[in-house]
């Protein structure tokens, strides 16, 4: 039996693996689950599963999660530091699928028992990935990835010598904008860009979508798992969300993963690692969807694109203030404080400022200096909201 652990559990990827888990459930030894305000999911859930403990990020659900938890076995905790602490439980596989720069330090915990770890928080990657890579070959623990690109690039190279690698390709289903005239955009509203032409999932990343910010980060995820340049990294828009990502090779050949658009593909290819087991996701009938498009995104359309291909050019703390200054904007935005467009433009003067003051290229990669670079990029970021305003 396997112990497990699953951050971020009551989020869309945290309830596709517990549904892939509760197919199975003997199979598991559910230790931690987290979650955020949704703590009637993440009781539910403590509860079938039988974890041990369950813990939310608001200290102040804290009583009201305890209350609906009352008469399990189930023990409670809330905060930041309760999920970090609930991270340092031994187990053998754990899932990071908090959002945001708050999965960082539960990853990073969690990595210390040679854990295998599953994934899904781009932020890790984006912030401190040198960090994370390097603690996970210290601690002799695995990192899968989770993210579908990820996980096709990762399933495309598997028996493959990286250095035959000439480019890795990934796709973006060019979100809800992506047939607008661009001079447009300027007055997309929030409902707007929270409406995916795909498929249904949560705000932020549906938002993430339209100005494919979701795919600068995984541009920046790509180079920092796999040790791609970044000049070998390419976007190609496909709308059928079919291929996930390409790999091609010296020789001129192109690996693909071609599946259908279920995280449970990626999340149990991670769980089952290094096996291959049956999961609940379609077949895909290639006649009958008939074929597959590519496009070449649009970067006026897409100012995100490039502002990733800067970051990753610049290193060191870069990926740290571009992922605070656009988890900013993007709170701003659905405020209602600042347009569509406003956003690439806030993270544009928040690297560019931080960029100005010494050392941020050449800055420790530690944890402290990733906290404290979040931060103030978040502060500097507040005020380029500010002067738009």
């Amino acid at each position: 039996m396997r112990r497990i652990s699953l951050f971020g559990a009551t989020g869309s990827i945290g309830q596709s693996a517990i549904d892939l888990i509760a197919r199975d459930p003997l199979a598991y030894d559910v230790v931690a689950l987290t979650g955020g305000r949704n703590i009637a999911q993440l009781a539910k859930d403590a509860v079938s599963l039988g974890a041990d403990i369950a813990v939310t990020c608001y200290p102040e659900l804290f009583n009201d999660l305890k209350e609906l938890l009352a008469g399990s076995d189930v023990a409670v905790a809330a905060g930041p530091s309760a999920i970090a602490e609930a991270a340092a439980r031994p187990v053998d596989w754990a899932l990071s699928a908090i959002v945001g720069s708050a999965g960082l330090v539960p990853g990073i915990e969690a990595l210390a028992h040679g854990t295998t770890l599953a994934l899904a928080n781009k932020e890790s990657l984006v912030t401190a990935g040198p960090l994370l890579m390097e603690r996970a070959k210290t601690h002799g623990a695995t990192i899968l990835p989770v993210d579908s690109e990820h996980s096709a690039i990762f399933q495309a190279l598997v028996g493959e010598d990286m250095t035959a690698v000439e480019r890795v390709i990934i796709t973006a289903s060019g979100g809800a904008f992506r047939d607008w005239p661009v001079e447009k955009l300027a007055t997309a509203t929030l409902d707007q860009a929270s409406s995916h032409p795909n498929w249904d999932m949560g705000q932020r990343i549906t938002i993430d979508s339209a100005s494919m910010f979701n795919k600068a980060m995984e541009l920046i995820e790509t180079k920092e798992f796999f040790g791609i340049s970044p000049e070998c990294i390419e976007v190609l828009v496909h709308r059928e969300s079919l291929v996930h990502a390409l790999v091609g090779f010296r020789d001129g050949a192109l690996m693909t993963h071609i599946g259908p658009p279920d995280m449970r593909h990626a999340i149990g290819y991670a769980l089952h690692w290094p096996d291959r087991k049956t999961l609940p996701v379609d077949r895909l009938d290639l006649a009958q969807i008939g074929q597959l498009t590519f496009e070449t995104p649009d970067q006026a359309r897409y100012p995100a694109l490039g502002i990733a291909a800067q970051v990753m050019q610049e290193g060191g703390l870069s990926g740290a203030v571009f992922n605070a200054a656009k988890e900013h904007a993007l709170d701003r935005f659905i405020a209602r404080d600042i347009g569509f467009l406003d956003m690439a433009c806030v993270v544009e003067k928040t690297l560019d400022k931080m960029s100005s003051g010494a050392g941020m290229q050449n800055a420790d990669m530690t944890l402290d200096n990733v906290l404290e670079t979040d931060l103030l990029a978040r502060r500097y970021a507040a005020e380029a909201v500010a002067e738009l305003g």
